[in-house]
């Protein structure tokens, strides 16, 4: 999986199936509107028209289905005939399972997804998560030649015309964000600590054209950034804040995604377990999100202005660790008395938010964070979970997630009953909550938007992902689909303003979302 290159193809040209393994994947419905001539070239002389039909009737999905047309060189597959309204209608969770267990093994294969064109994007990104690039496998060290897989949508439906070049490299380079973003999940702190971090940021930076902003160890003390310096000063490798900007002409508003970027987590001096610290190389995630979906972002063209702020640190245990305690004063000037080290990320992205409201003057900042184990609980394995002060940009979320791939469900927002959890007779606040039973997600999510205020009149939404980031012990790039669907009417591309659930970009917050809002009120 670590060598394969994926490419998106308006045709993948027509090969027999033992020169080209070929998965044929879609609906029950949709696979069988597809005519024998559009797919005939990648199966015959092997498969003929007979073996095909009886292939497609032979198909039972519950929830999923598969058939084999041609020894191991050749197969079919069927995703859900329906799914709840919880789910994407693209079923994409399942179309990573599906590649990733019926794609017929090779050098040179190809993937056949068939769908309707409003599934086009969320089945891209699904099919991207099954190709991991990050291995340290000798075996797959020493193999210097590429795999690659082809993909070719059949559009199944009204709109059915084939797919043109700006929607291909859409879709190539929305796949790339969700492997950088994977990659840089995958890879362990002794390959991705905060100078790999922001070596990754540079990069994405000089592609772009854009020089980040850093700022580094004992500036952020000198600056106030209390939080980020807190958590990451006992780390050999200094914590910072780094920021990618894009500031076109014309842009009528200000848009700041923050990012927890924990590169490892011990829990501090309030250490984590034999058993729930292997994996803490995941508490990046957010971070990682944000790089990968400013990256495909800016690449398709956005109008207003972007700015992506990394908050990076390693939560280590040395001898100036921030103790249990001890009492930081955070970049917005309030002061938390730390009683668990554990709840570092909140720290840092409150922080990074506070940066995008005082100093980028942000009217929109979403903060996406893998920031509490509770949020496996809370919205389960495969829903982000979404707390945001607005009412139009959770239903939005809501809508975006369905239309991506990468599925939200709300959180409480009810700060006026939750943030006493944090009260302090030493400081304006605790880092933790009093009560671990009562809405830690939605607690934790206040915590940073407390450092906003909650009569801050912008628009805030926060992103907590820490179950979707992984599947087993692969990532799975989590959250770049989501982001660029959310902001999609902002973008210069036809495919991200059709899988985004806002309204014109000028004025993504406002009458259309509300209207939408009613109507789900009614229903």
């Amino acid at each position: 999986m670590a060598n394969v290159v994926l490419e998106f193809k308006a045709s993948a040209g027509d090969s027999e199936p033992q020169s080209r393994p070929v998965l044929i994947i879609g609906q029950h419905t949709n696979l069988q509107q597809v005519s024998w001539s559009q797919i005939k070239g990648k199966l015959q002389p092997v498969v003929s028209k007979e073996i095909w039909q009886a292939a497609l009737s032979a198909l039972n999905p519950n929830p999923t289905d598969s058939c084999p047309l041609y020894l191991n060189h050749a197969a079919v597959a069927s995703l859900p005939s329906r799914v709840s309204r919880h789910n994407s209608p693209s079923s994409a969770h399942f179309v990573s399972r599906l590649v990733r267990s019926c794609l017929p093994g090779g050098n040179n294969r190809c993937i056949v997804m068939v769908c309707e064109r409003s599934d086009v994007f969320a089945s891209s990104c699904a099919i991207a998560r099954a190709f991991p690039i990050f291995s340290r496998r000798s075996t797959s060290s020493r193999r210097a030649e590429k795999k690659h897989v082809t993909v070719e949508f059949v559009i199944i439906g009204q709109d059915n015309n084939s797919l043109d070049a700006a929607e291909l490299e859409c879709l190539s380079n929305a796949a790339d964000g969700v492997r950088l973003a994977a990659r840089i999940v995958d890879t362990p702190c002794n390959e991705m600590n905060t100078d790999h971090f922001l070596d990754e940021i540079k990069a994405v930076g000089t592609e772009l054209g854009i020089t980040p902003v850093i700022i580094r160890g004992e500036e952020l003390k000198q600056r106030g950034f209390g939080g980020i310096y807190g958590v990451g000063k006992a780390a050999e490798h200094p914590p910072a804040l780094a920021i990618l900007s894009h500031t076109p002409d014309g842009a009528t508003q200000t848009i700041a995604w923050v990012g927890k970027g924990i590169v490892y987590d011990t829990g501090g001096l309030s250490i984590k377990g034999k058993t729930t610290m292997p994996g803490m190389k995941r508490d990046c995630g957010g971070a990682a999100a944000i790089l990968g979906a400013f990256k495909a972002t800016i690449k398709q063209g956005f109008k207003d202005n972007l700015h992506a702020v990394f908050c990076l640190a390693e939560n280590a245990v040395g001898p100036i660790a921030t103790r249990p305690d001890d009492i930081h004063t955070l970049y917005s000037g309030k002061t938390v008395e730390i009683n668990n080290t554990d709840a570092e990320g909140r720290l840092v992205l409150s922080d990074g938010v506070v940066y995008a409201s005082k100093d980028l003057s942000a009217d929109i900042i979403l903060d996406m964070a893998t920031l509490t184990g509770a949020q496996g609980i809370s919205t389960g394995k495969y829903h982000a979970a979404v707390m945001t002060n607005s009412e139009q940009w959770e239903v939005a979320c809501v809508r975006a997630g369905r239309s991506s791939g990468d599925l939200a469900h709300p959180l409480v927002y009810c700060p006026e009953l939750h943030f006493s959890e944090f009260t302090s007779a030493m400081a304006d606040m605790k880092n933790s909550v009093a009560d671990r039973e009562n809405a830690q997600s939605s607690c934790a999510g206040l915590f940073i938007g407390s450092h906003l205020g909650f009569d801050w009149p912008g628009v805030w939404v926060h992103v907590d992902i820490a179950s979707p980031v992984h599947a087993g012990e692969r990532a799975t790039g989590f959250g770049v689909a989501l982001l660029m669907a959310l902001f999609g009417q902002a973008s210069d591309d036809s495919m991200l303003n059709q899988v985004s659930p806002l309204g014109a970009p000028t004025n993504m917050a406002e009458d259309q979302m509300e209207r939408d809002c009613k109507r789900r009120r009614l229903v």
